[in-house]
């Protein structure tokens, strides 16, 4: 059942406890006690967790090497590969607009549930045309233009509810957690992937009415994996972005403030808050607008910027957008488009350089898939911890390095045994585990440069850009495979790592609150005898640890007037 609470921040005595100005015109729920309001945040997350392992099923079958190989299977081109893989990069550029009908809304969890749900059943339609196709034999390259037609449909429509989905979840999550959280959730949907892609590779193979129609049956599988993920979220805490934007638009902490800094904190026994900004939490039954009698518009009060240190002041009468004005998110965008293009210029070749260049068995590529994943649900709650102690850029550059020359290590590889069972497996390892940090400190980073009350805009512009870059690098790439005068895949495998590397750089230039250099991070990595190690976390296990850090956290985003019950 889906639940609504309210959690307030607790503000420094000299604010009031409600915000100025703000006329409910509804009923709003009665607060919960702190135990109460702990259990609804410990239920949202091990619900999303939960959605995210099902998810990881659906993504797995419907973006994954099982969807390449069905393709491969129907003699797509390598453009026609390309396409598959940079169509999702191009449905981002709608994401703006999802996040502009999601902050219009009074619940993120019905706005996901009206998006997610079209996009995946709609999958539904391309199983009933590989029936038909294997019932009236219809040419091979139809059925790929009709595969990639529900691709581009799906992702489309999905986009939708990308940053509003993201939002939400910023919102449940404590900052302090993230880490550590979305390490554990990551690492739970990557031991999904190592159990589903070898048993779900060994079913295609050996299918007894071929791997077109085993794949049309395990796509069935997936778009159930996919409702049943849906119906987790019916256990999150519903988020109404109406009342949020109210409240942190209200100049209780400063309006433009970061979540990782730029307020003025509050503190609890000498400490600060876990959470920056008010959790507002749907009220069940809330339809209503909030008045304000102060003279400003609420469209005022949120865009009022003047105390984020990285936007430029303008003294025109026609300010640009926000993030226009945003140093530190103009050099994030940098960053992250121009790595998106280095990475997608040979991202989506790997798989076809296996299944076609070197002629191995989809069996093989799946168990090489599977000892990614495993490597990927080991680091990550090794990267998330790390992300919390030294923040994610060192992290991020660092670990970018590796990523960044790991393509030319794919040029030594061949069809021989040696590399079947010895190169491959052990460069699918090293993505794992690398690609688990790059994944999660991406993730982590740009929720810590967006604004708390812009976060669903800003995310969505992030994907936006991201998109068109990735989406550019992919067809270019592909055009490029198909010379081999300019050295086909290999060739673009070794154009990749330069262009990676080249990518790093607007990385040095992003500014993140509590994070710290390279040479720290080398510090806690390999601690000197001199200068002792920072505190190491107690080896008790992950969901310990957890339970414990959440309940410190839950603590300081309970209001403070509320009474303890039993």
């Amino acid at each position: 059942m889906l639940r609504a609470v309210r959690l307030n921040s607790i503000a420094p005595e000299s604010f009031s406890e409600q915000p100025h100005g703000l006329v409910a015109t509804a009923p709003i729920a009665p607060s919960p006690s702190p135990i109460a309001a702990k259990q609804a945040i410990r239920t949202s997350l091990r619900a999303s967790t939960l959605d995210g392992v099902f998810a990881a099923v659906f993504s797995t079958i419907t973006s994954g090497v099982l969807l390449s190989n069905f393709l491969v299977e129907l003699h797509a081109s390598p453009t026609e590969i390309g396409l598959l893989s940079s169509i999702p990069m191009v449905a981002n550029l709608i994401q703006p607009l999802g996040a502009f009908l999601g902050d219009r809304v009074n619940s993120r969890h019905n706005y996901c549930l009206w998006v997610y749900a079209p996009s995946r059943l709609l999958w539904l339609v391309l199983v009933a045309g590989i029936a038909f196709a294997h019932w009236w034999h219809v040419e091979a390259q139809r059925l790929v233009w009709w595969t990639l037609a529900i691709v581009c449909l799906t992702h489309f429509i999905g986009a939708l509810g990308s940053a509003v989905w993201l939002s939400w979840l910023a919102a449940l999550v404590p900052r302090r957690l993230r880490g550590r959280y979305f390490g554990i959730r990551n690492s739970a949907a990557s031991l999904t992937n190592l159990l589903c892609v070898p048993l779900l590779g060994l079913a295609v193979s050996a299918f007894p009415g071929g791997s077109l129609q085993a794949f049309g049956v395990v796509l069935l599988l997936g778009v159930v994996a996919g409702i049943i993920s849906l119906g987790f979220q019916f256990l999150m805490v519903d988020v109404n972005p109406q009342r949020q934007q109210e409240e942190e638009g209200s100049g209780e902490w400063g309006v433009g403030s970061r979540e990782s800094g730029s307020r003025q904190p509050s503190t609890v026994s000498g400490q600060e808050t876990a959470n920056s900004a008010p959790l507002v939490i749907n009220p069940i039954g809330f339809t209503g607008e909030a008045a304000d009698t102060d003279g400003r518009s609420r469209q005022a009060l949120i865009t009022d910027d003047s105390q984020n240190p990285h936007l430029i002041s303008l003294s025109t009468p026609y300010a640009l957008p926000p993030f226009l004005r945003d140093k530190n998110f103009l050099f994030f965008l940098l960053y992250f488009s121009g790595w998106m293009f280095a990475v997608n210029l040979s991202a989506p070749f790997f798989n076809l350089y296996m299944l076609d260049n070197l002629a191995i068995d989809v069996s093989w590529v799946t168990i090489y898939t599977s000892l990614q994943a495993g490597a990927t649900l080991v680091m990550l709650v090794v990267w998330g911890r790390l992300a919390d102690r030294v923040g994610n850029r060192p992290i991020l550059l660092a670990v970018g390095i590796l990523v960044a020359v790991t393509p030319l290590f794919w040029l030594g590889t061949g069809a021989n045994t040696l590399s079947v069972w010895l190169w491959l497996p052990l460069l699918h390892v090293i993505a794992g585990a690398t690609w688990a940090a790059i994944d999660l400190c991406n993730n982590n980073l740009q929720l810590g440069v967006a604004p708390v009350q812009q976060q669903a805009s800003y995310f969505a512009v992030a994907a936006a850009i991201a998109g068109i870059s990735g989406a550019l690098g992919t067809t270019v790439g592909g055009f490029l495979a198909e010379f081999a005068d300019y050295g086909g895949i290999p060739g673009l495998f070794a154009l990749s790592a330069i262009v990676r590397l080249v990518a790093l750089l607007p990385l040095v230039l992003v500014h993140e609150q509590r994070g710290q250099s390279l040479h720290q991070m080398m510090q806690v990595l390999f601690p000197s005898k001199a200068a002792p190690a920072l505190e190491t976390v107690p080896a008790y296990s992950q969901a310990v640890l957890l339970k414990a850090q959440l309940d410190d956290a839950t603590h300081c985003t309970v209001d403070k007037s509320v009474t303890m019950e039993e």
